[in-house]
């Protein structure tokens, strides 16, 4: 698939469900949000008929699974394991917040699952408790663990940086994980999704001043090979470090062009990009019978809802990225 802008379109991130058994400040409200019926869902069934009928004559080559909190639902390896079988697809992924993945690891693994990405904002138990309110950052740490022992590879850890919060010697404590694990821990600046108010009474950290702090304790040097995956990060090493630590500007140093993503939501409508609210569904036109070509053609029409840039300095997403499909 090609936008309006000559970019290729080959990597869909597909939620699978938009609960999550956190509530993170800076993603939702403390009572969570109201959430979509079982029914509004798009079936396992469907996903993957979709992926292989409509995404990957596409062009889509790529795939990530995510949520809300994907290992909420039932059965996920499932899943895994239908799209996996898909000889279009290089690459298939998963992005979670572990609390629950030391059970499931090894399935999703055997079903064909390469790499996931795990979100950390903090090794701080209690700090952990408060960002999160409620998660326990031990659990994060055996899923992990388990990640690293079954062979997902990479295995990256999603760093929000909240000014004020998590900013100081969190980044040092979580950058130190590279030393002694195979893991590539990423640092992201503060994006408006989810919680106007703490966004806007925010300072965003960009990920250039993350970066010269941990030069300046470190050392860093350009890391020798980035570690497979779709995104921008822009990653480094501590010297002797078994991984790497990488930096995501969206908002200092935006990378849309060179965006290569589309998004499909839990409950079946497409999404170009993250910030705005154009989406066209493709679920009412599975469900009523329509054709493949009449699906592609919604995808590609969404498609040309793809802007430029995300703009985001000028318009914040009242979504939040469990609504959104992070």
């Amino acid at each position: 698939m090609i936008d309006p802008y000559s970019r290729t379109i080959d990597y869909l991130r597909v939620s699978v469900t938009d609960r999550c058994n956190l509530r993170c400040h800076y993603c939702m409200p403390a009572e969570g949000k109201e959430w979509l019926e079982r029914s509004d869902l798009l079936s396992y069934e469907e996903i993957a008929a979709l992926v292989a009928c409509v995404f990957v004559p596409l062009g889509v080559r790529k795939i990530r699974l995510t949520g809300g909190e994907p290992l909420l639902r039932r059965g996920l390896a499932d899943l895994v394991r239908r799209l996996s079988a898909l000889d279009a697809i290089q690459d298939l992924s998963l992005t979670t917040n572990a609390l629950f993945l030391a059970d499931q690891a090894a399935d999703l693994k055997a079903a064909g699952l390469n790499r996931v990405n795990i979100s950390l904002d903090s090794l701080d138990p209690d700090r952990f408790r408060s960002i999160t309110r409620g998660g326990d950052v031990r659990k994060v740490l055996m899923g992990l663990e388990t990640a690293l022992s079954v062979g997902l590879d990479p295995v990256k850890i999603n760093a929000v940086v909240l000014p004020g919060v998590n900013d100081g010697d969190d980044l040092l404590a979580l950058a130190e994980l590279t030393r002694s694990l195979p893991v590539h821990v990423r640092f992201i600046e503060f994006m408006p999704v989810g919680d106007r108010d703490l966004f806007q009474a925010s300072r965003v950290v960009t990920a250039d001043e993350v970066h010269a702090r941990l030069a300046e304790a470190y050392g860093l040097v350009p890391a020798d090979m980035a570690p497979t995956g779709n995104g921008p990060a822009r990653y480094w090493r501590i010297p002797g470090a078994l991984g790497t630590v990488g930096f995501i500007h969206p908002m200092s140093q935006h990378f849309c062009g060179a965006c290569n993503r589309i998004r499909l939501t839990a409950d079946g409508r497409v999404k170009a990009c993250l910030l705005r609210g154009s989406e066209l569904s493709l679920r009412d036109l599975l469900r009523s019978e329509a054709d493949d070509e009449a699906l592609r053609n919604q995808v590609l029409a969404s498609l040309a809802l793809k802007p430029e840039w995300h703009e985001m300095g000028s318009e914040i997403q009242t979504l939040t990225m469990s609504q959104i499909g992070g």
